[in-house]
């Protein structure tokens, strides 16, 4: 084996070389202004803490108070001034820091360009010149100045780089963390002059901030699931990994291939998912000049669509459904979209089904049967647009009622959230220091609710803040503590800072959870911010113990961040987690060796990184497309769909309860959870069990229907009967557990549904497996 080879002369000294080599951590931002020097100087005093030699060269602080205050105590090597268009650039200093030979270094502007003359061109090679003489370079760049992404954004929204670096960059880097911050907040800063008066103008729009910051979310997410891929696949895990969608396509060459792939492109669009194509052929055989014309149709929009296409060797019609599936997971592919078969029950029983076998061989992935319509309705690619509103009803004159719901609304104080991918990334220490910022500037501003875990440096960070005192709640034998949101109330602050979101209060207490407690607050005109973790969102409940094991307990309802008005993800890379873990400054000395063995393992915090960084992607995309329709980089969803969940009492019910409601979110669509009762169902542990059932339901923003089964007539039919009454053009449904000697004396329901619901679209969603991965 490799492993084992006596290296040669020349590999020993490249490996002696690279232990020699400097690190390379780059800190990006959607835009000037969002922190990054901040952040990498906070860094820089953090490394001097503990006893490494940083410098500083090159670095603008544009004279902002917080950042030049960080430069305090840090040794500055004097740069080269020039300028350029009468403005000052500064060159690093390549001799007179080799002289000093400090640790590290940090430096603004990996994007620069050097005057002429200098050694070398650019910045990014002064670096690299650094790197190699064994100086570790932390440096700061803008999403905008990066070839590749730059072309996106100047088509976007007009900003333009004046200088940019080759598309890898970031690839070079042993590190890559974003600094996210909301349009909200660079607004803020330009409007109080904290940002200076050469900005183009095209950055002071809200629009254009937020395609900024999609994009930056969406190139860190990809970085960072590149690395996550590379983590399973070093310990030999196959398969999805979780946090990101992959959509396979089974296109044949055949009038219909181009649909499948076009529906194919739709979903991977709302899921910001990749999307790969596949078609099988019999090996030998030549192409009919029909199948020739649609082979190239298909490539074509393959293409188009910037899919990855594939034509795999075919052995036998009975290989495809291993075939496809083996192909999918290697692929990691989240779900495989295929059409629907069009053999009748008894045909299926005799020859066979495609899509039942691919059901039968899948583990980990969901299983998308598209329908056929084009003979019902004659519907092709994309179906109608959703009709918009009438005029009569924009200039209708709104009622008392409704206006007194206006001014509720303009009365309601303003939310913000951090968001972190998991404990310990700093958001409890960002609310304070948001917190003390607005103090300094006479809002009044109180602390409802602090968790510091034993943190040193947040208990500092509380400074002159006010804290409310809390609650005390006796319950059973002992006297606990809660947020006093009445005192709160009654103190009537401007703005309140409530850590932990997603916490459950002492029972006794009036609201169940602090989320509650915090809307209450908001309903009262009190501005709040607040902390949650990604893994405590409702709907990634499952997604979170399918990456990480542990099923989290404390949940908050997806809605909750959508309801907030801001939204910033405090976004920090596992090897700083782990550091932080390991110093302490997360949990007691004695639970680091146990945190790190299990939530914190380096691929769990990948991982959650990955899911935090779409989450929030999304939720920005939302919010574009909610301010201006045509800035969705995700495109419009053009169908107006119904999602139609069906759903039995087992365990797997959540499951599918959390995917329909993700799907319909995502498809802008209505979505309704069906339950089919049977008689002896109506009480007991069963009533219970649908109860907890329709309370998930209630926090999504849904309505679970239970209804009784009439007569003679089967599950199926019941289910089939109620989708048309609603016009479903999805359904939902979990796999069959039925084994297969089952499914050939008495139809399941869902192969009743594949062979009576073909002009509906259908997504069977897979038990996990956990196994299945390792």
């Amino acid at each position: 084996m490799t492993e084992f080879r006596r290296k040669t002369p020349e590999e020993i000294l490249y490996s002696i070389s690279k232990l020699h080599r400097g690190r390379l951590k780059v800190i990006i931002g959607a835009v000037s202004g969002s922190g990054k020097t901040y952040h990498m100087l906070r860094e820089g005093n953090l490394l001097k803490q503990q006893g490494i030699d940083v410098v500083i060269c090159a670095v603008t602080t544009m004279q902002r108070a917080e950042t030049v205050q960080q430069t305090l105590e840090l040794e500055r090597v004097p740069s080269i001034h020039w300028h350029k268009e009468g403005i000052e650039q500064k060159d690093l200093p390549l001799d007179a820091l080799l002289a000093r030979n400090p640790e590290v270094v940090l430096v603004d502007g990996l994007a620069h360009r050097n005057r002429d003359g200098a050694r070398f061109k650019t910045r990014l090679e002064d670096i690299r010149y650094l790197m190699d003489h064994g100086i570790s370079v932390i440096t700061t760049i803008n999403v905008y100045e990066l070839e590749g992404e730059d072309e996106i954004v100047y088509k976007l929204t007009g900003i333009r780089a004046e200088e940019t670096v080759p598309s890898d960059t970031l690839e070079l880097a042993d590190e890559v963390r974003l600094i996210d911050v909301s349009p909200e907040t660079i607004l803020k800063r330009i409007d109080e002059g904290i940002l200076g008066d050469r900005r183009h103008p095209a950055m002071c729009r809200r629009g254009n901030l937020g395609v900024l910051r999609e994009i930056s979310l969406r190139l860190m997410a990809e970085g960072v699931n590149d690395s996550l891929e590379k983590h399973r696949e070093a310990l030999g895990l196959v398969g999805p990994s979780g946090a990101a969608e992959r959509i396979l396509v089974s296109a044949q060459y055949h009038w219909n291939g181009s649909l499948h792939v076009r529906r194919g492109q739709q979903i991977a669009r709302r899921l910001n998912g990749d999307l790969i194509v596949v078609t099988f052929v019999r090996p030998g055989r030549t192409l009919t000049k029909d199948q020739q014309v649609f082979k190239r149709s298909i490539q074509k929009l393959a293409q188009k669509v910037d899919a990855k296409f594939e034509e795999l060797p075919l052995p036998g019609r009975r290989k495809l459904p291993s075939l496809l599936v083996r192909y999918a997971t290697e692929n990691n592919v989240t779900r495989i979209v295929m059409g629907h078969s069009d053999k009748n029950r008894w045909q299926e029983k005799w020859q066979g089904s495609i899509a039942n076998r691919v059901l039968r061989k899948t583990k980990n992935i969901d299983v998308f049967i598209m329908a056929d319509r084009a003979e019902q309705t004659g519907e092709r690619i994309l179906p109608i647009k959703p009709r918009p509103k009438a005029a009569a009803e924009r200039y209708r004159r709104l009622s008392t009622g409704e206006i007194e719901k206006k001014i509720e609304t303009i009365r309601r104080g303003t939310f913000k959230v951090y968001i972190g991918a998991a404990p310990g990334v700093g958001k409890t220490f960002k609310m304070l220091q948001e917190g003390n910022s607005l103090l300094g500037k006479g809002i009044d501003v109180v602390i409802g609710l602090l968790e510091t875990h034993g943190r040193k440096e947040t208990a500092e960070q509380v400074g002159a803040l006010p804290v409310v005192p809390r609650a005390v709640i006796p319950y059973q034998s002992a006297r606990l503590e809660e947020m006093d949101t009445e005192a709160i109330v009654a103190r009537r602050p401007e703005v309140v800072l409530v850590d932990e979101l997603a916490h459950t209060n002492v029972p006794g207490s009036r609201d169940k959870k602090r989320y509650e407690d915090v809307i209450r607050l908001l309903d009262s005109g009190i501005s709040v911010i607040s902390t949650v973790n990604v893994q405590h969102l409702e709907s990634l409940n499952d997604a979170v113990e399918q990456l990480t094991g542990v099923r989290v307990r404390e949940t908050v309802p997806d809605a909750i961040l959508r309801l907030a008005d801001e939204v910033e993800l405090i976004d920090v890379t596992p090897q700083m987690l782990q550091q932080r873990m390991r110093e302490g400054k997360i949990y007691a000395a004695d639970k680091v060796d146990q945190a790190l063995g299990s939530f914190f393992k380096i691929g769990n915090l990948i991982a959650l990184r990955e899911l935090a960084l779409r989450e929030l992607a999304d939720d920005v995309d939302e919010r574009l497309e909610a301010w201006d329709r045509n800035a969705s980089l995700r495109g419009q969803w053009r169908r107006q769909e119904m999602i139609f969940v069906c759903v039995d009492a087992g365990p797997r019910a959540e499951r599918l309860i959390r995917r329909g409601f993700r799907i319909a979110h995502r498809l802008k669509a209505e979505w309704h959870v069906h339950y089919v009762q049977r008689g002896a169902e109506a009480s007991g542990d069963a009533a219970k069990r649908l109860d907890t059932l329709r309370q998930l339901c209630e926090r999504l923003g849904g309505r679970m229907e239970i209804a009784p089964l009439g007569g003679r007539k089967r599950i199926g039919e019941a289910l089939l009967q109620r989708m048309n009454e609603l016009n479903a053009t999805l359904l939902i449904v979990g796999q069959s557990r039925r084994p297969l000697w089952h499914s050939l004396l008495k139809e399941t329901v869902v192969h009743f549904m594949l062979r009576r619901a073909r002009g509906t679209d259908m997504l069977i969603v897979a038990d996990f497996d956990r196994s299945a991965g390792e």
